[in-house]
């Protein structure tokens, strides 16, 4: 049995009778692919930077995307899910830091974790969010018309996504009204726009180059589901990515919520250090408190 540890505040150990099986996205294949990149593997050297005092996964050569369902407990079952969307800059996915862990945390409030292998590195003669957008509408599209299998609310279907992860959850959430590849069955009729959006620490939204413009690839509108940012100042990423997203929804009048901290970095996930910015969870939860997408507190 593994022993998954999760974020202090919330419980100490979760327990799974075995890991929870991938399952492909796409049956004959991802559109494009021609399984020309090389094996997948992880990319995670030696001497690789520690988050937390550990080793992260960074998943490199992704050409086969893929669901990996983690079931809220019975008992405890909000019907709501995320998709959940590692970061790693479009070149590989921080696959435990940004992925694993963090479904482990969403079952420990009642939600049920849906981890997305996206495809990485970025694909040449198009943008980099291009391939990815494709498996995560893909993704949503089959977590909702599983609804009633995976007993979920179709109306509480979220993403969650770190750093370049956390700019697609907002291209996917601002991107839903046309599939961008043609439907593959049933799972593409339905629709692939998030009910909530949680955007942690975002890469590529601001374009410096041109005076912190909101990326023409995330056109906010009314109708993007509710948001939830958090993100550090001294980001080397710049914190003014979720400043200029958190401003066009607060235009748009979409109900938004920011967390800024004065120091973190980036890249934390979850992992809890003396930061006050690692007791984002905490936060994000009582968020989803609030828009009805978990029971109240007991």
């Amino acid at each position: 049995m593994r022993i998954f540890t999760v974020f202090l505040t919330i419980a100490s150990t979760m327990a799974y009778a075995a890991e929870p099986a991938a399952e492909k996205i796409w049956p004959k294949g991802a559109p494009g692919e021609k399984g020309d990149i090389g094996p997948e593997a992880d990319t995670t050297k030696a001497d690789g930077a520690l988050v937390a005092g550990r080793r992260v996964i960074r998943l490199g050569n992704v050409s086969e995307p893929t669901i990996t369902i983690y079931p809220a407990p019975k008992n405890r079952n909000s019907g709501a899910a995320v998709v959940v969307l590692p970061g790693g800059g479009y070149n590989i996915l921080a696959l435990d830091l940004e992925g694993t862990e963090v479904c482990e945390w969403l079952n420990s409030i009642g939600v049920t974790g849906i981890l997305l292998k996206y495809r990485v590195p970025a694909r040449k003669g198009g943008p980099r969010w291009a391939a990815p957008l494709q498996d995560a509408q893909r993704a949503v599209g089959i977590v909702r018309s599983r609804a009633v299998e995976l007993q979920l609310d179709p109306r509480k279907i979220g993403v969650l996504g770190f750093s370049a992860g956390a700019h697609l959850a907002a291209v996917a959430s601002t991107q839903y009204e046309r599939r961008s590849y043609d439907a593959v069955d049933a799972a593409d009729q339905v629709s692939s726009r998030p009910d909530f959006s949680v955007v942690i620490y975002p890469a590529y939204l601001a374009v410096k180059e041109q005076g912190d413009k909101l990326a023409d690839e995330t056109p906010v509108t009314a109708n993007t589901p509710p948001t939830f940012l958090v993100q550090a100042e001294d980001d080397g990423v710049r914190v003014e990515n979720s400043l200029v997203y958190y401003l066009a929804l607060k235009n748009a009048k979409v109900p938004a919520e920011m967390h800024l901290f004065a120091k973190g970095g980036h890249g934390y996930g979850l992992r809890p250090t003396e930061l006050p910015v690692t007791g984002w969870p905490k936060l994000a939860e009582v968020w989803m408190r609030g828009l009805g997408l978990i029971p109240a507190a007991k």
